[in-house]
């Protein structure tokens, strides 16, 4: 899938329903935040960890990491719970997690919601982007070799939309 299309098809729909079903602003600096993530953690690939499933979705959760975190944090339980049953998905650890490997809506939200549990506002440069991914996904391996690359192809896809839009 390329950036453009991700953002097309799943991205901008979803936090626009986000925005006016659970209170959560739809803003540019989401949308590039959601499209570098993605980008960095699965290269808009995989839904499926490799080479063992312990994350899944474009996102990369993990059962007891983020998808557990989003499900528990004051800030999102309640809009995980809204989320879910709107996606008729029981909001528990597992069944999410197991969801996400199909569900790009269900997974764009939970990493939207995710975002929504940094009390620093969304990021507007490459820098403070990357500080951000790294406090809220804590990846095992960061890769930041390959940050750079995810930020500019999400940069790229919002130029051409907002124009078109």
């Amino acid at each position: 899938m390329t950036p453009e299309l991700l953002l097309r098809l799943t991205v901008r729909p979803v936090l626009a329903w986000m925005d006016q079903a659970c209170r959560i602003p739809h803003s540019a600096e989401a949308e590039v935040m959601l499209l570098a993530v993605a980008k960095q953690e699965t290269d808009l690939r995989h839904r499926r960890q490799i080479p063992v499933a312990h994350a899944m979705g474009l996102w990369q959760f993990e059962r007891g990491g983020g998808v557990a975190g989003v499900l528990r944090h004051p800030a999102t339980r309640e809009r995980a719970r809204f989320v879910c049953g709107a996606l008729l998905v029981r909001p528990e650890s597992e069944t999410v997690w197991a969801a996400l490997e199909q569900n790009d809506a269900l997974a764009c939200a939970f990493a939207r919601l995710l975002l929504w549990t940094d009390p620093m506002p969304l990021p507007r440069a490459e820098g403070p982007a990357w500080d951000c991914y790294l406090r809220l996904w804590r990846p095992g391996r960061p890769r930041p070799e390959r940050w750079g690359e995810a930020w500019a192809a999400a940069e790229r896809a919002l130029a051409p939309a907002e124009e078109v839009a």
